[in-house]
């Protein structure tokens, strides 16, 4: 087994990134475990605008791929694979990748969340070209263009109220007759007069994969079951997101929605020396500045925890 490593992140993404940056900055050498698909969600998007530091905005995959570079400059070594177990039972705790095992003395969960799409030919080809799963990422690409919502819960109407304020028409298709969204945002919706709701129908399809943008969507009435073609400009997915936390279940206090739970105002977890950052504890914000924001908080707690550990290691000389 190889020397035990400091800090070990799992994840990348600008949560994982950004941890590593400020780890590596500090000389505490962390191991990144990046995964096959490193960089997360901003992988799938093309232009951020919203990301600070960047006056004409920057493209998801470069952004990552700089800050990936940034880690690398100060000192991180990265395993481009995927964590497959770990032990958080014991200390140094064990992060396992394939055969090869390693030892970590605090451990930072950045795995991220992922958003529940609904499984149609060409929607992952239209990522960000007119298909999204963020309203504030990428709303403003739509300014007074027709825009379509599907889900129907808070999050559904949260999407649909703000691109309301930037489209000409927000059409948000749920596939029964009643929403489950909470009564006050069921209403702030239905009292918005650019907002109307498509009832018991799914998407069927989305055009235009070969066109490289979105056309039109194709409804289906569940209860009918005819098909009905809608011209629009962008289709936000807001059908709810999915922590990556499979890794951790069972070691990790998980909260009902199964986001990592942490310390109020940290990111500690319930494990004394194992930290969790970006969107894998995160359903309120989802952002890549918040999740940046979180890795350098996990970083610097794990900085302090360190430092404690060490203090307690002479003490007891």
């Amino acid at each position: 087994m190889a020397t035990t490593r400091k800090v070990i992140i799992i994840g990348s993404g600008p949560a994982g990134y950004t941890a590593a940056i400020y780890a590596a900055r500090a000389n505490l050498a962390p191991l990144m475990i990046s995964g096959l698909q490193s960089g997360g969600q901003l992988m799938l998007t093309t232009l951020v605008e919203n990301y600070p530091g960047f006056v004409d905005g920057v493209m998801g995959p470069e952004l990552m791929e700089t800050m990936r570079k940034q880690a690398e400059r100060f000192g991180t070594d990265m395993i481009a694979e995927d964590a497959t177990a770990v032990d958080l039972s014991r200390r140094p705790f064990l992060v396992r990748v394939g055969e090869a095992v390693y030892e970590g003395e605090t451990v930072i969960v950045a795995t991220g969340a992922s958003a529940k799409l609904l499984g149609l030919p060409g929607e992952r080809e239209l990522m960000g070209r007119g298909v999204s799963t963020c309203a504030t990422c990428d709303g403003f690409f739509f300014k007074d263009q027709n825009i379509m919502v599907v889900g129907g819960g808070d999050s559904a109407m949260e999407e649909a109220l703000y691109l309301a304020r930037l489209g000409r028409r927000v059409d948000v298709v749920h596939r029964r007759d009643t929403l489950r969204a909470s009564k006050i945002m069921q209403e702030r919706a239905a009292k918005n007069a650019k907002i109307t709701f498509i009832w018991n129908s799914v998407v069927d399809s989305i055009a235009d994969a070969a066109a490289g943008k979105v056309t039109s969507v194709n409804l289906r009435d569940v209860v009918t079951g005819n098909v009905t073609t809608h011209a629009v400009d962008g289709l936000f997915v807001a059908i709810g997101h999915q922590p990556n936390t499979a890794l951790v279940r069972g070691q990790l206090e998980l909260l009902p929605n199964d986001y990592v739970k942490v310390v109020p105002g940290t990111t500690q977890t319930s494990v004394p020396g194992v930290f969790a950052a970006g969107d894998v504890a995160d359903f309120t914000w989802r952002q890549a500045v918040t999740a940046a924001g979180t890795g350098c908080m996990a970083a610097l707690d794990g900085e302090k925890f360190l430092a404690a550990m060490e203090y307690e290691a002479i003490a007891a000389e």
